[in-house]
């Protein structure tokens, strides 16, 4: 009887440890589903609110209580005039070539609207070349803007994102209130405005640059947590069996 139990005694242990592991995997894979569940109805409520019936843009009265949640990727109409000698140029990438995307900036032009009040428009893309106003004669300074596009949150900085240098002029995020500080605007909407391309642009700026789909790869997520956790019932099965198995 002894013998059998000093056998059997690391299997003890051995079984806790499984059991332990066993339940962090299947705990993981079931937080997978679930985050699976919440991207699903992520996508489907931004493709409702990007492919409706465009909307007057949120009135000054409620930018205060404005919230990324309940209002990000809604598409609304901005009318207003242009104040292009105070736009921003943010450093970024656009499809290009494969494997080989344009490096340029988005132009943020801010629009005042017949209340006086600002929202930034982001017109598009530009390569690097046309940085100088001076090369692009597609708006002027107090001309008339009437637009679609899609409502978007302030960006924030990521780990391997520069600073932006104010100072310098040179812009990596897109932070609307470091923007309006820096050009000296007041009453800036606490968004910005990601125009919406029309069927055939071609010209720079180069609009539409939100891109829609989000991936979801939770479910393949979901399947690799629980395949090791049926791996690891496996090998401990395995090893038991063969552990019991075995001559005193």
């Amino acid at each position: 009887m002894k013998d059998s139990f000093s056998r059997l005694r690391p299997l003890l242990g051995a079984g806790l440890a499984t059991l332990a592991a066993l339940a962090i995997l299947v705990f993981l894979g079931a937080w997978q589903l679930e985050r699976r569940a919440w991207k699903q109805d992520l996508v489907a409520r931004i493709e409702a609110r990007a492919h409706g019936e465009p909307e007057a843009i949120v009135p000054e009265s409620r930018w205060p209580e404005w919230r990324a949640g309940d209002d990000e990727f809604r598409a609304v109409r901005l009318t207003g005039t242009a104040l292009r000698d105070k736009e921003v140029l943010v450093h970024g990438l656009m499809s290009g070539q494969p494997g080989a995307p344009l490096q340029g900036f988005y132009v943020f032009t801010p629009i005042r609207l017949a209340s006086g009040a600002i929202v930034m428009l982001n017109r598009g893309f530009i390569p690097g070349e046309l940085r100088d106003p001076a090369m692009r004669r597609d708006m002027q300074v107090g001309d008339a803007v009437s637009v679609t596009g899609l409502m978007r949150a302030p960006e924030a900085r990521g780990w391997f994102m520069p600073e932006n240098r104010p100072e310098l002029d040179q812009w990596f995020t897109r932070d609307i209130a470091a923007m309006a500080q820096a050009r000296g605007l007041e009453r800036v909407a606490p968004f910005w405005v990601d125009t919406l391309a029309a069927p055939t642009a071609t010209a720079w700026p180069r609009p539409g640059q939100t891109r829609l789909s989000i991936p979801n790869n939770h479910l393949q997520y979901a399947l690799t947590w629980f395949g090791l956790a049926l791996t690891l019932l496996g090998v401990f099965g395995a090893w038991a069996w063969k552990r019991t198995r075995a001559e005193p």
